[in-house]
């Protein structure tokens, strides 16, 4: 039997893979669940699952966490600046137990996107063609949960601040993304395969006017120029830095650079993705 497993196992993403490898027949003997706290993963082991501890920031953890496995997930770090060794820590351990294929879930349009997070993403995929490994990258676009989580914030405030333009997302539920990622684990084969993910793409001002659709609450979009926008942050409280990085991930997808035509992630799944105010709808209960 091929074991599976996944990283970050209690993370949003990772628990949405094991849920899912679950829900298609997986015995849950043959999925490890990799987490940092495995007292966290008590649902998951309660199932069955195979917990094992391993931290991307722990090296020595992760020869015991990958061992017998030969399909890996690996869920990239939650935190930007360290991600670069802590994904090469678990591409070495996989290297060294013998795993046939990694799954990476990386950042959509990889090759040429301006994004400010994508920098670690190139470096790891540049790691895992240098490993020798299997590979399927997952080019994640935007979670719709990014927006939907400040569904409240934007009803209250009747506006979406921001400065991305006409600029374009392909954002889809995690849901969606985990699907696809176990699909990944299950089918793909080939040496590197690359998934480029998104939903139906969305412009912020179409944002507002579904979240005012769905809700009955205006809500409009007000467009800044990037350097207004990473003033009006420091005003609300960010520090330079923090502000012009968010300011700076607005200006990519003005320039288009989270917007897909690809149709892998509906591909994956097998159905479509699911729309946006649906996501809109289940958010606001």
């Amino acid at each position: 039997m091929t074991t599976y497993a996944v990283t970050g196992a209690t993370g949003h993403l990772g628990h949405l893979v094991v849920a899912e490898l679950l829900s298609r027949g997986v015995p849950a003997a043959d999925v490890v669940a990799v987490v940092r706290t495995p007292d966290k993963a008590a649902d998951l082991a309660a199932r069955g699952v195979q917990v094992r501890e391993g931290d991307y920031d722990r090296p020595e953890t992760l020869p015991a966490a990958l061992a017998g496995v030969q399909r890996l997930l690996l869920v990239s770090g939650s935190e930007p600046g360290r991600r670069v060794p802590q994904h090469a820590a678990v591409i070495e351990a996989a290297q060294a137990a013998g795993v046939g294929r990694i799954v990476y879930t990386g950042i959509l349009n990889a090759d040429e996107t301006t994004n400010p997070l994508a920098g670690e993403h190139q470096a790891t995929e540049q790691a895992l063609r240098a490993s020798g490994l299997p590979v399927s990258v997952l080019r994640n676009g935007w979670y719709t949960e990014n927006y939907t989580e400040r569904l409240e914030e934007f009803l209250q405030r009747g506006e979406i601040v921001g400065a991305t333009g006409t600029g374009k997302v392909s954002a889809a539920p995690r849901a969606d993304y985990a699907g696809a990622a176990a699909t990944a684990l299950l089918t793909d084969d080939g040496d590197v395969v690359v998934h480029e993910l998104g939903g139906e793409a969305f412009t912020f001002a179409e944002l507002a006017a579904t979240i005012s659709d769905v809700t009955g609450t205006p809500v409009a979009y007000r467009d800044l120029p990037v350097e207004e926008y990473t003033a009006e942050l420091e005003q609300a409280g960010l520090d330079a830095g923090t502000a012009g990085f968010v300011a700076g991930i607005d200006a990519s997808i003005a320039a288009g650079d989270l917007e897909t035509s690809s149709d892998d992630l509906a591909r994956l799944l097998g159905r479509p993705v699911t729309p946006l105010a649906d996501v809109v709808r289940a958010a606001r209960g």
